[in-house]
């Protein structure tokens, strides 16, 4: 089935929750926190989601539930992003598809209940398909703690910090270790993405005082750079003045969402070519579906000294046939821009 035509953009924006609306059964966009895994079998394993440059385990950035309408095989279907955020490296991303019939082995045939708020706010370390979570990321744990075999975990990694920061005393008292996760500092902040379409009309110039407002944590760049690209009239000039003006009346956005229209960059360097985009395993082009935006950053608190994770945009490019590659999860592809150091 070919690619729907472009839609109207849906700006996404990080708002608290509760926790029961977070979880998997509610369908939920989100950032931060452990994933909410829709299909629960066949997960992305340790290897798949490892940081390619550095080899550590990647942590969840966020997720996006992004249905097909009139595609019965992707009635359910989301989009789960992950990175690296372990300095000095702060670079690995991977992104994965995976969608669901609305009947399905994992979810009632019906809408999910939007007050319901059963059940306890304790971590859910096992799916409905037996598999485990590791401890500390929330994604497929293979390995278990050999002395309670109760503990599990994705990487060594993960295994040593869960050790260090309090299974090494609950390990001995297996009626404690479900109830006692501690903080292991890995996850980032939990929010939900709730979203609105975007006004039609923007403005074609917007000026504005102040640069921070927009890019208040766009990687460290000094104002006087943003200043200096403000006033010089140049493609570049031109190319940011036009990312400006496009997220202006709502500079909060986090999030960009429209499948099969043309993302907006913030920076005239490193924009992909139709090259760059690697297709589909199936054969298919990948189009463009979402672009996380730099103020996402302001929510993470990732700040750490020395290098920590930075972005200017991260554009999402997904099969145009969204096709169906088994019952698992699909990876798809992810270009990071950031943005231009221009003296």
């Amino acid at each position: 089935m070919a690619a729907a035509a472009p839609g109207p953009v849906e700006l996404g924006f990080a708002e608290e929750a509760p926790a029961w609306r977070l979880r998997s059964e509610q369908f939920p966009s989100k950032v931060g926190g452990r994933p909410a895994w829709l299909g629960l079998a066949e997960l992305p394993g340790p290897g798949a989601l490892a940081c390619a440059r550095c080899g550590r385990p990647l942590a969840f950035l966020l997720q996006v539930y992004a249905p097909l309408p009139g595609r019965d095989d992707a009635f359910h279907r989301s989009l789960f992003l992950f990175c690296c955020r372990e300095p000095p490296c702060c670079a690995g991303l991977r992104v994965f598809r995976n969608q669901l019939p609305r009947k399905n082995a994992f979810y009632s045939y019906e809408p999910p209940s939007e007050t319901e708020a059963l059940g306890t706010e304790c971590v859910c370390l096992q799916l409905k398909s037996g598999a485990h979570l590791c401890r500390v990321c929330g994604c497929l744990a293979p390995m278990t703690c050999s002395r309670c075999k109760q503990a599990h975990y994705c990487s060594k990694e993960h295994q040593t910090l869960d050790w260090r920061l309090g299974h090494k005393q609950a390990c001995t008292q297996s009626d404690k270790i479900e109830h006692m996760v501690p903080d292991h500092n890995f996850l980032f902040p939990e929010f939900e993405i709730v979203t609105e379409t975007e006004d039609e009309i923007l403005p074609e110039v917007v000026e504005m005082e102040d640069y921070s407002e927009v890019t208040g944590s766009m990687g460290g760049v000094p104002e006087e750079e943003l200043d200096s690209m403000a006033k010089h009239e140049s493609k570049e000039d031109h190319i940011f003045q036009k990312f400006k003006s496009k997220i202006a009346l709502e500079p909060e956005q986090i999030l960009r969402y429209g499948r099969g229209i043309k993302p907006i960059w913030i920076s005239g360097e490193n924009i992909p070519q139709e090259k760059d985009i690697p297709d589909c395993p199936c054969g298919a082009k990948r189009i463009f579906e979402f672009q996380v935006m730099p103020q996402l950053l302001n929510h993470l608190k990732a700040d750490r000294l020395g290098r920590s994770i930075d972005w200017g945009v991260l554009a999402v490019f997904t099969c145009a046939e969204s096709c169906s590659l088994g019952s698992g999860y699909t990876e798809e592809f992810v270009w990071k821009q950031d943005v231009t150091d221009t003296p």
